[in-house]
């Protein structure tokens, strides 16, 4: 039987393949979201270190908030990982949405994230 929890860890995992081959070792731009908050990770997967990361727990972003579960919330953190990546040396990434479907607070963080100078 094929739960919500099941189909969700195959598409990620389908994603996640899918960017690993067409990658050429560009780093990744991970997105987790809760119900309350979301979280935006660069990574390096060769290195396996994390370059750069944003979520609507961070005290500077967490403070600017009313809702830390909303687009504009995404927006912000989108916006910050960016600004940190780019500050860090990172140009150019690969968008990693894991089984999320391209919506909502997950569109609004990457399209933050185009703004603020990160190419994907």
């Amino acid at each position: 039987m094929n739960t919500p929890k099941k189909k969700f860890e195959r598409r990620k995992q389908r994603v996640r393949t899918a960017l690993k081959k067409s990658a050429n070792d560009k780093l990744r731009l991970s997105v987790f979201r809760s119900g309350k908050h979301i979280y935006a990770q660069v990574i390096d997967d060769v290195k396996g270190v994390t370059v750069a990361a944003a979520s609507t727990l961070d005290k500077e972003i967490r403070n600017s908030l009313n809702c830390s579960s909303n687009s504009d919330a995404a927006t912000v953190v989108g916006k910050t990982v960016a600004e940190r990546a780019v500050k860090s040396g990172v140009e150019e990434v690969i968008f990693d949405r894991g089984g999320y479907i391209y919506h909502g607070r997950v569109k609004a963080l990457a399209d933050a994230a185009r703004e603020a100078g990160l190419k994907f």
